[in-house]
């Protein structure tokens, strides 16, 4: 339970900081070892052709290895990105990404993690594996 309530916790910081609300970001779950990260198509975030930029998807999908990846660790330790690898399948010119993320491993010092970004109609929009170091807290 007090895992949960500090999860919960998390989310709420999350979609209040500036980052998250520049791109329109909203953490709708996180529970152990995995998350569920929405980012509405907007104006703001496209390129000169009028598509979302892959580096705005790019930031939804490395944000949910993130909140995946807190589920698992101490509260105190502290992690980052290491590297990804990032496909794009479709252009994105209208509607809300979806990115589902899994951590399929996990060590002592680092994890990976998998994303499937969808849109609305559930079609794979990109698809990002995210590598991340733990290091933990005092």
């Amino acid at each position: 339970m007090r895992k949960r309530k500090h999860l919960e916790q998390i989310r709420k910081e999350v979609n209040n900081s500036p980052y998250y609300q520049l791109l329109g970001m909203e953490v709708i779950e996180i529970k152990k070892g995995e998350s569920k990260v929405q980012m509405p198509f907007k104006q703001g975030l496209t390129h000169p052709y009028g598509i979302a930029h892959g580096g705005a998807i790019a930031s939804l999908a490395d944000s949910g290895v993130a909140l995946a990846l807190i589920s698992l660790v101490d509260p105190k330790d502290r992690i980052a990105t290491i590297e990804f690898k990032i496909n794009f399948f479709a252009p994105i010119s209208k509607g809300i990404l979806e990115a589902h993320t899994k951590i399929i491993h996990k060590g002592s010092k680092t994890a990976v993690g998998d994303v499937e970004v969808k849109n609305e109609e559930g079609k794979l929009v990109a698809k990002l594996i995210a590598t991340y170091s733990i290091k933990k807290g005092d």
